[in-house]
């Protein structure tokens, strides 16, 4: 038996952290904040560096039921899938979520057209219902999502919230909201490099912290692109190490969202026996998207499926755990 020692390479720079939430001593009301991103090396590379924050999972709950929720995730939720504060709780209590993400797609004008005042009444709800920090996903009707994050990052000022997302064609309004009321945002970028980096120059240049500034690269679920999704993290990432200050973000994905939007994930077992059960199905390909871009850079995901998120919390522990030697024969 021998002991074999992995070279290390060392990165120039560290992924900025960004702390998401407040808690009382800090003008909030969360039990606890979250803290993402401080890695000096590539994902899970204990050997090479340190892995300060663990990537943490959120889940995420519903102003409006989706039209393609899978059936594996509606029957864990079945009796508070259209309560969204009672299901945040659950989320916490039961599926031990890191932070909640409300997704307010009942808000767009072809999806519900719940007016801001409806929205915030929701937020409010589950702010009262759960102590873990909260994410805010809108939508891409920009004229709405600016009136109704207008609104929500006003009543939830204080919370250092994460307002998901901005990109560039619609961003200067809800930065300046974000400004104006102590909120991070996500700053969402169509798969592509450039676009992220000119993204973060652009809310810098309207002196937008850094530091409250996370990327979401837009990924892509397994079978549907996901390697091109791969490929553009991992280079957003090496370029971070490698000492680019506007692509040292941390990054967050979205493999709930994704992985439900697939065929996979929810046709019915009756119409596709060859394709196997269909709770298993919605499982397996968000635990599959998920653990591939983790080891693409992600810090922080949104995950749908209570046994994903317990598959993929797993192996997060399992991948951080400080193993710095290989022993061969």
């Amino acid at each position: 038996m021998t002991n074999f020692t992995i070279p290390a390479e060392k990165s120039l720079k560290s992924i900025r952290t960004v702390k998401i939430g407040a808690t009382a001593s800090e003008g909030g009301t969360r039990v606890n904040s979250i803290t993402i991103g401080g890695t000096n090396a590539l994902p899970f590379h204990t050997f090479e560096g340190e892995i300060p924050h663990k990537p943490v999972i959120a889940m995420e709950v519903f102003d409006t039921l989706p039209k393609r929720l899978p059936k594996g995730v509606i029957d864990y939720f079945a009796d508070v899938i259209n309560k969204p504060a009672e299901m945040a709780k659950m989320c916490v209590e039961q599926f031990g979520a890191d932070l909640i993400s409300v997704r307010l797609d009942g808000t767009h004008p072809d999806k519900g057209n719940k007016s801001p005042d409806e929205a915030a009444e929701i937020v409010k709800e589950i702010l009262a219902c759960v102590g873990v920090p909260l994410i805010i996903t809108g939508h891409a009707n920009f004229e709405r999502n600016n009136e109704v994050m207008r609104k929500v990052t006003e009543v939830t000022a204080g919370e250092n919230c994460l307002i998901n997302w901005v990109e560039q064609d619609n961003y200067k309004t809800i930065a300046a909201c974000c400004l104006a009321h102590g909120h991070c945002l996500t700053a969402q970028s169509p798969i592509d490099v450039n676009i992220a980096k000119q993204l973060n120059i652009q809310l810098t240049d309207m002196s937008f912290p850094a530091d409250k500034i996370v990327i979401d690269p837009l990924s892509s679920p397994i079978g549907y692109g996901l390697e091109y999704t791969y490929s553009i993290m991992e280079r957003i990432r090496l370029a971070g190490l490698g000492g680019d200050e506007m692509l040292r973000s941390p990054m967050l994905i979205t493999p709930g969202y994704e992985s439900a939007l697939c065929k996979e994930s929810w046709a019915s077992e009756a119409d596709n026996p060859e394709w196997g059960r269909e709770d298993l199905r919605s499982e397996y390909w968000e635990t599959a998207t998920a653990m591939s871009l983790l080891l693409a850079g992600a810090e922080l995901l949104i995950m749908y499926h209570p046994k994903a998120v317990e598959a993929v919390r797993k192996k997060i522990d399992q991948l951080c755990s400080n193993i710095s030697q290989i022993e061969t024969k």
